[in-house]
Formats: structure tokens, sequence, C-alpha cells
């Protein structure tokens, strides 16, 4: 069976590469339809509109209205149309970039991404992630080509609040488990048309995971302070291009599921997507059998940063059984990516993991 490696056509990063839009943007249209939350348009909807004429590049701006839903890509589709734009342009958090990636590829035109927080791995990957518009998950949209650009400003990603970037940390986080899971398995990865992952892929995932534990707390730090150093270079890198890369190329499996899952209570939407990951990840490490060294490894890295480990830190107070596997069936549901892993998954196994993860978690840091 061939294999495939999949990436965005160019990545840039750096302080200050938001005046470079421009000259990016050229290359592939004449007119954006430029699309952003209320953050971003307000950080950089001006930097980017300047740059924009500089280049001879004209734009429609259009506020996200908040959800990747079906109805929000429709409506931003049919701007789009009306307008004659040939290029997206998207810029804030993962569901407004998601939502442009579906844009793009709907009107089969190019799509720039400009991430404004480092909170997911959605900037780089030929994938969109379909809510409700109440924001219950309800499909993954897999696209037929990455981004054409994704630029990330590290001088925008140090001025959002810290909690942001200990998101994008907790994303990255399962990147390296789930691609091991798949490269063990070697279950066709759904996000590469079937194709088991490349060892180069699981090394990428590696070197995120690795990056994690040595950058993690000193770039949390240094983005409280609002400051961009060395080591909030490597986590911007490891949090949106290396989990891009290695969770796209090695493949998802139990974590991003369980995340899914717990989208069926209410009490989770508050929480950030790679918050929800991080307890994903830790549930599929005790649903896989992983050793304690690994699990406290991965414990005391989500509690130096202040991820969530256990359910009330994501806000579900005293579940009741009835609940949790309302999420477990949520979980393991067909087509989910937690049947990626080399053994059978029941919503049992999942609804025994959950809880065992929130035990040990509690009880691991009354050690502390």
């Amino acid at each position: 069976m061939s294999r495939i490696l999949i990436a965005p056509s160019r990545y840039v990063q750096g302080e200050g590469a938001i005046s470079e839009i421009g000259v990016n943007a050229a290359r592939l249209g004449t007119k954006a339809l430029f699309t952003a939350g209320k953050r971003a348009m307000s950080v950089c909807g001006q930097a980017i509109e300047s740059s924009l004429a500089e280049k001879g590049v004209s734009c429609r701006k259009e506020l996200f209205n908040g959800e990747c839903s079906t109805n929000e890509i429709n409506r931003l589709v049919e701007i789009a149309q009306k307008e004659g734009c040939d290029v997206v342009i998207a810029s804030g958090g993962g569901k407004v970039i998601d939502t442009g990636k579906a844009v793009a590829h709907y009107m089969k035109i190019p799509v720039v991404v400009i991430p404004t927080i480092a909170a997911t791995d959605a900037p780089c990957s030929a994938l969109s992630v379909v809510y409700t518009d109440d924001g219950v998950f309800e499909r993954y949209l897999v696209l037929p080509k990455n981004p054409d650009c994704v630029l990330v400003d590290t001088g925008i990603v140090a001025k959002a609040p810290a909690e942001y970037l200990v998101s994008g940390m907790g994303d990255a986080l399962a990147t390296y488990w789930e691609a091991d899971t798949c490269f063990k398995s070697c279950k066709p990865n759904v996000l590469t048309g079937g194709c088991p992952p490349f060892r180069s892929a699981h090394s990428l995932a590696r070197l995120c995971y690795e990056t994690l534990l040595e950058y993690g707390v000193q770039a949390k730090l240094a983005v409280e302070k609002n400051m961009v150093t060395p080591a909030v270079e490597a986590i911007v890198e490891a949090n949106t291009l290396l989990s891009g890369l290695g969770f796209e190329s090695g493949g998802l499996a139990g974590a991003h599921s369980v995340h899914n899952g717990f989208t069926v209570l209410e009490a989770s939407h508050h929480k950030l997507h790679g918050q929800k990951v991080a307890f994903g990840t830790l549930t599929q490490l005790i649903m896989e059998g992983r050793s304690s060294d690994e699990i406290e490894e991965v414990l005391d890295f989500c509690i130096s940063v202040g991820l969530p480990v256990c359910l009330d830190d994501l806000g579900i107070h005293n579940p009741t059984p009835e609940e949790i596997r309302k999420v477990a069936e949520a979980t393991t549901a067909p087509g989910e990516t937690i049947h990626a892993t080399w053994f059978e998954v029941t919503a049992s196994k999942v609804e025994a993991a959950i809880w065992t993860a929130d035990a040990l978690a509690k009880d691991y840091r009354k050690g502390l």
C-alpha cells in the first residue's frame, strides 16, 4: 500500500509576519473574501487590508458568526460568489479558519489562513470540523488539498490570552499519542485517503511532543507577559505546524474522538478545543493500557501548564453515569477516529477509561 505526506503549500511564521500577507495573497488572487472573528478583525484587520492594497488585492470584509456550521459556510459562499472573490482569507481561531477552508473548497479557489491564536492545529490541515449552529460536533469535512498559505505572526499570537496558547498545547499533546496508535495499528488513515502513516510523520509527531515538554512552561510564562521569545516561537511551531503535519499525515485516534464525545454535554461547551483534547489524551492512554511512566509524564505536563486532567477541570461536576455513557457512545460512533486502535473499541471501554482518568488525575494531584 502506498503512503502519503500532506502539508500546506507555504508556511510563514515570525514576529511582524502580518505585513507579508499582501505578497502571499497576490500570488493567488486579486479579490479576497476576508472573514474573521471580532478580535481578529480588530487586532489585524487594518494591517491585512493595508498589505493587500499595497499589492493591488481588493477585499470584501465579512465578520464570522462564531460557529463552523453548514449554515455559516453557505452564507459566506453566497457572499463570495456575489462579490466575485477569487481567494479566501480567514483569520482568527480554529472555527473561522475551518470555515474559510470549507468556503474556498466549495468555490474551488485558494485560501490563505492567518491564525491569531495558536490554540489548535487547524491552520495547516486539509480538514474542516463542522458543528451544528449550537456547537455540537456534526462531521469531518475532508478537503482535497491543504491551505495555499498559512501565515502566523507570533507578535499577534503573544498578545492573545495565554489560555489560547495552552489550549493549543493540549491539542498538540494528542498528536504524538494518536499518531503512535495509528503507526502501531497500521490501519488506514482517513485523513490521507486510506494510507498508513510514513515514519517521517511519526517522527514529526514525536518532535511535537518533545517540543511541548521542553518549552511549554517557558512559552506560557512569556505569553502571559505578551512577549515573543525563542520558546514562544518553538511552541507556536509545535501547536501549528508540527501538530498539523503530525496529526494529518500521522492520523487521529482516541483523543479527538473523546473530545467529540464531550460536545454532547452542554457543560463542556465553554471549554476550548485543546482543553477537551488534553483530557481525551489521558483517556486514550488509559484505554490503551499505556505505562504509568507515560501517563504520569502527560499528567505532569498538563498540570505544569494548566491543562485539564479531570472532569471538574472541564466544568463537568458530578456527572451521572448516564451522561458519561452518552459521551462514550458518541465517542465510539461509526466513523470516529477512535477505531484506529489496534483492538476493538466499545463504548464500555471508553466509559471505563473516562472514569479511571478522572480518578487517577485526582489521586495524582493529592500526591504532588
